[in-house]
């Protein structure tokens, strides 16, 4: 049972675990890495790791469906891609799940802080993977200069790529599985640097991809993990992230990124001193 309850908690320790659901539901939606909000504020108020990842995971998931509805249209004509990516993600993540429960707690709070940093890395490192991405469309004539999106439809992947986005997504998943913070960065990044797609199309496969991955973990947490998981943490979190997501995907284009990057990489820290002086 996790160290700390919801209910001896204050009221304004309350409304910043609402508030951290959220942004993060609102950052899932256009960047990813929501988890580096929620979690190091579950962290902060005295859930551990373990349990703190759970009850993130189950919560986020709400914040995950309004985030993929919000991004609906973009994955219009992706069906096909879908249908194979899931069952990777699928995979991944059962596979994800059994490591966080069947590895000692120890273990586990070991890897985390060399997880947060590479995370931490990723989500700075991104402009870099959307500049590449950039620079692959308009090589191959997808849109103006300057702009990720255009009536050309993108060649088809050859089946190297496709082999190597199914891999790539698997293992994408385990670590989603494991830690969810910034699977949506590596997503975007790895699916980028292997399709000619626009960048907003990449991004709503994302947000369906990492739904699927929360949803195999919540449910693998749920099933062997029940009494580790702070349930009232996790209800506050599935509100917040809901309308997050929702609010995320309805002004994600016009979000300055710059501001997000910089909060995420701030709390990326602060979940690093969390976990080192607890």
């Amino acid at each position: 049972m996790s160290e700390a309850l919801l209910g001896d908690l204050t009221g304004w320790q309350l409304l910043l675990l609402s508030l951290a659901a959220l942004w993060a539901g609102a950052i899932n939606a256009v960047v990813g890495s929501g988890t580096l909000v929620t979690f190091p504020t579950l962290v902060a108020l005295g859930v551990p790791p373990v349990s703190a990842t759970m009850s993130n995971a189950v919560g986020l998931v709400a914040g995950g469906v309004s985030g993929t509805w919000g991004y609906r249209r973009e994955l219009r004509g992706q069906g096909p891609r879908a249908a194979r990516l899931v069952p990777m993600s699928v995979l991944g993540a059962l596979v994800g799940a059994f490591l966080l429960l069947h590895l000692p707690a120890s273990a586990f709070e070991a890897v985390v802080p060399a997880l947060v940093v590479l995370a931490v890395a990723l989500v700075v490192l991104q402009p870099r993977l959307q500049a590449r991405t950039r620079r692959r469309l308009e090589h191959a004539g997808v849109g103006p200069r300057g702009s990720l999106t255009g009536p050309q439809a993108p060649p088809a992947p050859g089946r190297r790529t496709q082999v190597l986005l199914l891999v790539v997504t698997f293992l994408v998943g385990i670590y989603g599985g494991y830690f969810t913070a910034a699977q949506g960065v590596l997503l975007v990044g790895a699916h980028g640097a292997l399709l000619l797609e626009p960048i907003q199309r990449l991004n709503a496969m994302k947000n369906l991809l990492s739904l699927v991955v929360n949803v195999v973990a919540a449910t693998s947490y749920v099933l062997v993990g029940f009494d580790r998981i702070v349930w009232e943490a996790a209800g506050v979190i599935a509100v917040g992230s809901l309308v997050g997501g929702a609010l995320g995907a309805l002004v994600g284009r016009r979000l300055p990124a710059a501001v997000l990057r910089a909060t995420i990489v701030v709390l990326g820290v602060v979940a690093l001193v969390a976990l080192v002086v607890r």
